[in-house]
């Protein structure tokens, strides 16, 4: 009868620990080894031109979880995402794409969160220039 209770217990125990966990959002996503500029490699740099299919922001690896901006450009190869800048620096720039622009990005290709996508360094859209990192993928529009 007492090994009854003590398993009773156990379990209960883990249940609300796992209730606990998930009420708190602890997420067990396993962390991005690297982020920011580390994840820019000039090795992987392209270049890649495309029309806008969508603008989005979220939190990012590339902006080390800051909340960025990103595109789906939609290429001849098929649709990249495009890593920008941070949307703190986006808005106090008054940077801003819309679906249909016609763009090319320079930037470096990388794989994340299961998806293929550029890290953008330089993006040119008609006579406009935006350049958003440096070579070693260090962002020069700071704010």
């Amino acid at each position: 009868m007492k090994m009854q209770s003590l398993f009773y217990g156990m379990a209960f125990a883990v249940v609300i620990l796992a209730v606990l966990l998930l009420v708190l959002g602890v997420n067990f996503q396993r962390p991005t080894a690297l982020q920011g500029a580390a994840l820019y490699d000039g090795a992987n740099e392209v270049t890649v031109k495309g029309v806008v299919q969508e603008t989005q922001e979220f939190d990012c690896p590339v902006t080390e979880g800051e909340l960025d901006s990103h595109l789906l450009l939609k290429t001849t190869d098929g649709v990249l995402e495009i890593h920008l800048a941070p949307v703190r620096i986006m808005s106090g720039q008054g940077i801003r794409f819309a679906v249909g622009d016609q763009i090319e990005v320079i930037g470096a290709k990388v794989r994340l969160t299961g998806k293929t996508g550029v890290i953008a360094r330089k993006v040119t859209r008609g006579n406009e220039v935006l350049v958003f990192r440096d070579r070693d993928g260090k962002l020069l529009m700071v704010q």
